[in-house]
């Protein structure tokens, strides 16, 4: 679903709310606080979609226990916030969202994160088949000494100051990524056993010894990168073309994200490498917002 019809379909606040409560209760309203069944729509001039629980006595709207929740910014905005977001392969900066939409820069941030957190919370199932696993270094290029004759050379891939993070990509399939804590075998068994199915998986990774840690769970087979990029169908080509995506989104686009926020930028690629082949990416985040 492109911009021109999100705005033309959800043109004010009234059907923002409607289009959500028909994602979210499907003409069977419940209370988000007890789950009772037994609410009635509160009449409001000032307050649109306000619903009475007589169950816990609770006032509550489709918003509750959402992203949306207690926003004041219209719901307009949002919606095309999200389609914004969803369709920017290489990210989208909180300067530029806030351009687009006419907010100030703190406000399109935040924005962006409760969309990134609603991103993350949409969990690929264990991968299978032929799974290519990974490592990368997210960050700045190293800036070299102030001399102009310094030739030492930037310091990259293991062993750089760089923050971690560790996937596994299913061919044809889903990604699972996350910031990695700990890259010896102990930690890369750990998140291969949370993203993986051992069951008829075939495990391809490069050189690196701490994946042989994996051998007695799974099928494993590795790729020499000092030799070959690909030996027939063993390779990591298919994993290394999404790191090229987030770091992209890194140059390109935010430059700069603390580690203590880059969770939810992966969570934001993952997601969209994830819905790729959605023909409405739009409705599939708007599903999983209530899921």
């Amino acid at each position: 679903m492109n911009l021109i019809t999100i705005f033309s379909l959800y043109p004010d606040q009234e059907a923002c709310i409607e289009h959500l409560e028909t994602v979210r209760w499907q003409g069977e309203p419940s209370c988000p606080h007890c789950g009772s069944v037994e609410v009635a729509r509160k009449a409001e001039r000032h307050r649109i979609g306000r619903w009475n629980c007589r169950g816990c006595k609770s006032s509550f709207n489709v918003l509750s226990g959402t992203i949306f929740e207690k926003t004041k910014v219209e719901l307009q905005k949002w919606f095309l916030a999200v389609g914004l977001l969803i369709h920017a392969k290489k990210s989208l900066s909180s300067h530029q969202l806030a351009r687009d939409l006419d907010l100030n820069q703190k406000t399109a941030w935040y924005m962006q994160q409760r969309i990134r957190a609603a991103m993350a919370a949409d969990q690929a199932p264990m991968l299978q088949g032929i799974v290519e696993a990974d490592e990368t270094y997210v960050g700045g290029k190293p800036r070299k000494g102030n001399k102009r004759d310094d030739d030492k050379p930037n310091k990259r891939g293991r062993g750089t100051d760089k923050t971690p993070v560790i996937g596994a990509v299913e061919r044809g399939g889903k990604v699972a990524a996350r910031v990695a804590d700990d890259l010896t075998g102990k930690g890369i068994v750990r998140f291969l056993r949370e993203t993986v199915d051992p069951a008829g998986t075939l495990l391809i990774t490069d050189e690196y010894k701490a994946y042989n840690a994996a051998k007695a769970n799974y099928q494993h087979a590795v790729i020499n990168h000092s030799v070959a990029y690909a030996d027939g169908d063993t390779h990591t080509n298919t994993i290394e073309g999404f790191w090229a995506l987030i770091k992209r989104a890194w140059y390109g686009s935010h430059h700069h994200y603390s580690r203590h926020w880059m969770p939810l930028f992966i969570a934001e690629s993952s997601w969209k490498y994830n819905h790729r082949g959605d023909s409405d990416g739009f409705g599939s985040f708007m599903r999983g917002c209530f899921a």
